[in-house]
C-alpha cells in the first residue's frame, strides 16, 4: 500500500487501519492517542514504549508513504499547527451571514479535500468490483446517513442495476434477512457504532452477502464487521457537527463509485440512462 506523502497523517492512519498488521495497528493506536507526544519523541522512544523494534516503526512510516520516522514527525507537526489555526476559523456569534456562509463552504471544501486525500486506489477498485459482481445492491442508512443511502439509490438506479435503499431500522432488518451471496449491502454510518446498523450488517453476513461500509471512523465496530470500508473525513465546529460535513463527503464517494461503475458498464449504463430520460421527459410540458 504505497501512497504519496501527505500532511494528513492522522487521516491516512485511520483510512489504512484495517489493512495494517497487528504490530502496525499497535503503532497506529499509539500515534492516534499520543499525537502531541510523538512530535517530541525519537523513534527509539516510541519503539521502547511499544516494545517493538525501531525497524518496525520505520516500516510503518514507510507504509504510510513517508521516507521515514522524521518525515512523518514533520508532517504530523504541520498537521497539528493547521488544526490549531482551524480553531480560529470556527463560526462566531458576531459573524455576519456572509461570513458564516463562507465558513460553511470552506468546511465542506475541507471535508472533501481531506476525504479525497485518504482514498486508496486498491480499496476503490475493490469497491467497484463488489458493485460489478452484485446482482442486487442494497443501501442502508439511518438519520443523516439515510439521506446518503436514498441519494445512492437515486443515482445507481440510472445504471439499470437492481438497487434498493432502506432508512427504517425494521425494514432494514427485514431486507437484510432476504439477502443472498449474490447481493451487496452498502452500509452508511457516520460513527460506525449504531447498534441497529451493526445488526443489519450481521444479518446480511449471515446470509452470505458482501458488505461495504462508508464511515468517518476507521476504528469502529462497523469496520470490524464489514468486508470493505471507505472513509470520510470531517471536523466538528461549535455550531455544526462533523456528521453534516461528512454527509457531503459521503455523497461524493457515492458519485465516485457511480462513475467508476458506469465506466466499466458503459454500454448498459448509457442505455439505461437514456431510457430513464425518455420516461421522465413525459412529465415535461
Amino acid at each position: 500500500m504505497t501512497v504519496a506523502p501527505t500532511k494528513h497523517v492522522m487521516n491516512r492512519i485511520r483510512s489504512s487501519y484495517n489493512l495494517l498488521s497487528d504490530k502496525e495497528k499497535l503503532i497506529a493506536d499509539y500515534i492516534l492517542e499520543n499525537k502531541e507526544n510523538i512530535i517530541h519523541s525519537t523513534i527509539n522512544q516510541v519503539a521502547d514504549n511499544l516494545m517493538v523494534a525501531d525497524a518496525t516503526v520505520f516500516r510503518f512510516c514507510k507504509r504510510l508513504g513517508f521516507k521515514g520516522y522524521q518525515a512523518m514527525k514533520i508532517a504530523l507537526a504541520s498537521e497539528t499547527v493547521t488544526a490549531i489555526n482551524d480553531i480560529h476559523e470556527t463560526i462566531n456569534e458576531t459573524d455576519t451571514d456572509l461570513e458564516i456562509t463562507e465558513k460553511v463552504f470552506q468546511a465542506n471544501i475541507r471535508a472533501l479535500e481531506s476525504t479525497r486525500e485518504i482514498q486508496s486506489e486498491e480499496t476503490l477498485a475493490e469497491a467497484t468490483r463488489f458493485l460489478l459482481e452484485a446482482e442486487r445492491v442494497f443501501f442502508y442508512g439511518s438519520g443523516g446517513s439515510g439521506i446518503v443511502a436514498l441519494d445512492a439509490q437515486h443515482k445507481f438506479i440510472r445504471t439499470g442495476m437492481s438497487v434498493h435503499a432502506y432508512t427504517d431500522t425494521h425494514l432494514q432488518l427485514m431486507s437484510a434477512s432476504q439477502l443472498t451471496e449474490n447481493d451487496l449491502a452498502v452500509v452508511i454510518s457516520h460513527t460506525g457504532s449504531n447498534k441497529d446498523t451493526l445488526d443489519v450488517v450481521e444479518v446480511a453476513k449471515e446470509n452470505g452477502a458482501r458488505t461495504l461500509a462508508v464511515t468517518n471512523f476507521a476504528k469502529s465496530p462497523l469496520t470490524k464487521l464489514v468486508d470493505l470500508s471507505l472513509y470520510t473525513v470531517a471536523q466538528e465546529t461549535e455550531f455544526r457537527s462533523e456528521a453534516l460535513a461528512s454527509r457531503i463527503a459521503g455523497l461524493t464517494i457515492m458519485d465516485s463509485l457511480l462513475v467508476n461503475f458506469s465506466k466499466s458498464t458503459k454500454g448498459k449504463s448509457q442505455q439505461s440512462t437514456q431510457r430513464m430520460r425518455d420516461a421522465i421527459s413525459r412529465r415535461r410540458m
